[in-house]
């Protein structure tokens, strides 16, 4: 029997515009502006991936994923697509940095890997179909005004909890929240998330102001790689602080739990590098007592399908910020995650990612073939 090898990779330019602008304390994001790899065989087999590329965070872009992923392919054409880890050795070896880019060939490979033994992939990473995954959903930054009434609607349409986006000022911030504490009662679940975009002293001063509103975690309070400060705000912070652009794989996952910088982590395949090196971060994080979250960039609802088979295959995950595909004004996925309204996800069996996307919607894209 012939051996099944790579034989060539589409890459296409995947461009979804969002419902309203999205505003963060790193800039505004007005469409997803994302990368799909398709990974063709010498058998009938295939495996797509897609990244998210937000170049304030990861410091790549479309362009940039778009021109590195024909280099990745050229490597990766004649190999084994089977043998993940040795394949994805060669790209890390070949690129350096580039999670995002990374991340879109890591998830075609454990799609194809999962269709190969005939599994959903939850249940190739060992994972069973049997939990309730229930998003929250992210509110950007506006006045108090805006996002209180953000914050209403999102409670009667009945998502369990928001996340609002601050970084600003300590008066602003702490004046968002007042404002969507007014409107939404004592009791809902509030998440913060600054967005690398306090300082310590401010950081400190923001979080105990916020005590009395009764939030449930804040992440990235401080800029990345101030590891040390963010160690110094959790010990000054009456809210339990989560990592986000602070860890991106598994080394600095485990650097900041060897430094009691945080109460958790939050995993996204666009700044671990995809399914592989999530895994490994999870497993630091339950090594050390480290509860995670999913979260999201701007990846439609195909990236979304495949993060909710790591979750499946994750107990330690507890908190999901899988919102991205509900803020994109267009969705052109086949299969995958469905929504049911009110924050739930429920996901049906198929092989592999068991997701796809409207062909002729592809062809309309920018696209290359190696």
């Amino acid at each position: 029997m012939e051996n099944t090898v790579i034989t060539e990779v589409d890459i296409i330019k995947l461009n979804l515009p969002y419902k309203e602008p999205f505003v963060i304390s790193l800039g505004v994001i007005e469409s997803a502006t994302n990368i799909v790899v398709k990974i063709h065989t010498n058998s009938e087999l295939t495996g797509m991936g897609e990244c998210a590329p937000f170049v304030t965070i990861v410091g790549e872009t479309q362009e940039t994923v778009f021109e590195l992923s024909k280099q990745v392919a050229k490597l990766l054409k004649g190999k084994n697509p089977f043998a993940i880890e040795e394949r994805l050795a060669e790209i890390d070896r070949a690129v350096a940095g580039n999670y995002t880019m990374k991340s879109a060939f890591d998830m075609a490979l454990y799609d194809l890997l999962a269709k190969k033994a005939g599994l959903p992939l939850y249940q190739l990473l060992g994972g069973t179909n049997n939990r309730e995954i229930i998003t929250d959903m992210t509110i950007s930054i506006g006045s108090p005004e805006k996002v209180a009434q953000d914050a209403l609607a999102f409670k009667k349409a009945g998502f369990p909890a928001i996340k609002v986006k601050l970084g600003t000022t300590p008066k602003a911030d702490v004046a968002r929240i007042k404002a969507i504490r007014e409107v939404v009662g004592f009791d809902y679940p509030i998440r913060i998330d600054a967005n690398q975009g306090w300082n310590t002293v401010t950081a400190i001063n923001t979080l105990q102001a916020l005590s009395k509103y009764n939030i449930e975690h804040c992440e990235e309070p401080v800029p990345k790689w101030n590891n040390r400060e963010m160690a110094k705000v959790r010990e000054n912070s009456p809210i339990p602080i989560m990592a986000d652009e602070s860890v991106f794989d598994h080394h600095d996952a485990f650097r900041l739990a060897a430094m009691g910088a945080c109460d958790y982590f939050n995993i996204k395949f666009s700044k671990s590098g995809g399914i592989y090196n999530a895994l490994k971060i999870n497993a630091i994080a339950e090594s050390a007592g480290i509860k995670c979250q999913v979260g999201c960039m701007s990846e439609s609802r195909f990236a979304l399908t495949a993060l909710m088979h790591f979750v499946l295959a994750c107990k330690n995950v507890v908190h999901y910020d899988m919102d991205s595909s509900l803020m994109l004004d267009a969705d052109p996925v086949t299969g995958g995650i469905q929504y049911q309204g009110k924050g739930k996800w429920i996901l049906e069996d198929a092989i592999g990612i068991g997701a796809g996307f409207n062909e002729e919607f592809l062809k309309s894209m920018e696209s290359v073939t190696v």
